[in-house]
């Protein structure tokens, strides 16, 4: 059977970047860089996968800036010496014998959730995703691990729950109804996680929460029904779309040790 590594990449470039409290330079790119380089290496020396996905997001508008043009509005663009130095780092991870993959309109998540579900559902072995993003923890329900690679610990059904209070398969409900600043995902006024997941575990989803929500006479109740077009937004830009067009076999993302 074979493993399947799918690396969220800027998700460790970006982190180990902001990681320096220098100012933005074209030497804290390169440092950072390889820094993220060396990440790369361990990952893949601590996993010994047969496949790696290594995913970048393209830059530019995607589908969710066409759903929602606020989306990630508030979110800081990339440092220019860290985008302009990315180039170059993308070959020498070619070097290092992976397969960058960076689609335009699509985010890295949905190379990601793409890659992951079909590797899984083809029934060709693990899965594991090296990335601290919450939207990637859905994965867990369909059989995948994730891995964070700056705290060393895995992430499964387990994790998820104590966390964020809902199983894996409900992340996306309770990320729907509680937004996600960072992002720019509305959700529900005054809906946090903690409200979100008693919402969740008492009425089974998203949909049964608001198949009730007629009934609620509470200001939770009023505000589900008043923002229920917002909500149902929300679920749409937290989801991860998962039939993008990777453009790639699973023998151009074989891996050797070298």
């Amino acid at each position: 059977m074979g493993k399947l590594l799918a690396i969220d990449g800027l998700n460790i470039v970006r982190r180990v970047y902001e990681a320096s409290p220098e100012p933005d330079s074209a030497e804290k790119a390169d440092i950072a860089l390889r820094h993220a380089l060396s990440s790369f290496r361990k990952l893949l020396g601590a996993h010994g996968p047969t496949h790696v996905l290594a995913a970048f997001d393209h830059g530019g508008p995607t589908w969710r800036h066409a759903l929602y043009p606020r989306y990630r509005e508030q979110r800081a663009p990339m440092p220019s010496f860290l985008r302009d130095a990315l180039p170059g780092f993308h070959a020498k991870l070619a070097g290092e014998g992976l397969h960058v993959l960076m689609l335009p309109g699509v985010e890295a998540d949905d190379v990601i959730g793409t890659g992951v579900l079909r590797w899984l559902a083809e029934g060709r072995g693990e899965a594991i995703v090296a990335s601290t993003d919450k939207d990637l923890h859905g994965l867990i329900a369909h059989g995948a691990l994730v891995w964070d690679h700056f705290k060393g610990e895995w992430h499964d059904d387990a994790w998820v729950r104590n966390k964020f209070g809902v199983a894996p398969e409900l992340l996306v409900d309770l990320l729907a109804l509680m937004g996600d600043v960072t992002d720019g995902v509305p959700g529900v006024s005054k809906v946090g996680m903690k409200t979100a997941a008693k919402l969740l575990n008492a009425y089974g989803n998203l949909d049964a929460v608001m198949a009730g929500a007629g009934i609620l006479k509470t200001p939770v109740g009023e505000r589900l029904r008043a923002e229920r077009e917002v909500l149902y937004l929300s679920r749409q830009l937290v989801q991860l779309k998962t039939d993008v067009r990777l453009g790639v076999t699973w023998n151009m993302l074989a891996f050797e040790t070298f």
